[in-house]
């Protein structure tokens, strides 16, 4: 970074060589901002970065300069997990991304695909319900998180699938455990991602347990498509996103 550069940054706090100012993030990292205002530049280690703490702000960096702003920093788990940051997630902003959002908004977001999805929605709240009270009337202890997160696999495999899948018919973790996992993972402190040099040792395990996760995710993607070119059968309860997907790269879904 040169020193033009270094001035047009905003006010921030001054950190060490290579750690940057991780040593005073703590439990409150954003009362910095009554220090250095709405607009704050603190280095993460070796990566720059800009802490937008006012609505305006926000306004200003992702709907004013939205363009400018919109590729995502680089996470090293998601990376192994979202085949190469191929997710509209992370994925660089350019005509894949683009291209992928028109498809999902035509195929998935529409107003007409949501509401054919209703029924499924209420049917599986109706469920998790009638689950919650029957353990209430047996006095059993109910693991919410868990519940929750069940709750959000089948909806999603059923939107996006057909169908939903238990952990028995994939590997010995299960697809929810999986799922489960891929949120920690994305949510997890990396020192690599702030440290690139280090990234390579794997310090905390997490580009290991990355590679864990996408090897299941895969192998069920794989058996997803398999099952769609076999099957004859259109006349499914919920139409599956899937369904379009394969159909715009060149595969009959007929």
């Amino acid at each position: 970074m040169n020193n033009k550069t270094k001035k047009l940054l905003p006010p921030g706090p001054k950190g060490f060589p290579i750690f940057g100012s991780l040593h005073i993030l703590g439990k409150l990292p954003h009362r910095l901002f009554q220090k250095y205002g709405a607009i704050m530049h603190i280095k993460l280690g070796l990566v720059n970065t800009i802490v937008l703490s006012s609505s305006e702000a926000a306004e200003l960096f992702l709907k004013t300069h939205d363009l400018d702003f919109a590729n995502h920093p680089p996470n090293d788990a998601f990376k192994h997990i979202s085949f190469g940051q191929s997710s509209l997630v992370v994925a660089k902003y350019g005509p894949y991304v683009r291209n992928v959002r028109k498809m999902c908004t035509v195929e998935l977001l529409n107003s007409h695909k949501l509401n054919s999805f209703k029924s499924m929605r209420m049917e599986e709240v109706g469920l998790f319900i009638e689950e919650l009270r029957e353990a209430a009337r047996s006095g059993l202890l109910v693991n919410l998180t868990s519940k929750l997160s069940s709750l959000s696999a089948n909806m999603i495999c059923l939107t996006v699938f057909g169908r939903k899948y238990e952990d028995k018919e994939l590997d010995e973790k299960g697809f929810k455990r999986m799922v489960r996992e891929t949120f920690k993972l994305i949510g997890a402190f990396n020192v690599g991602d702030f440290i690139p040099f280090i990234a390579p040792l794997d310090l905390q395990g997490l580009i290991r347990r990355a590679k864990s996760v996408h090897k299941v995710f895969d192998r069920f993607l794989e058996r997803i498509i398999d099952e769609h070119l076999e099957s004859k059968n259109n006349k499914i309860k919920y139409q599956r996103f899937c369904r379009c997907h394969v159909g715009n790269y060149g595969i009959s879904t007929n």
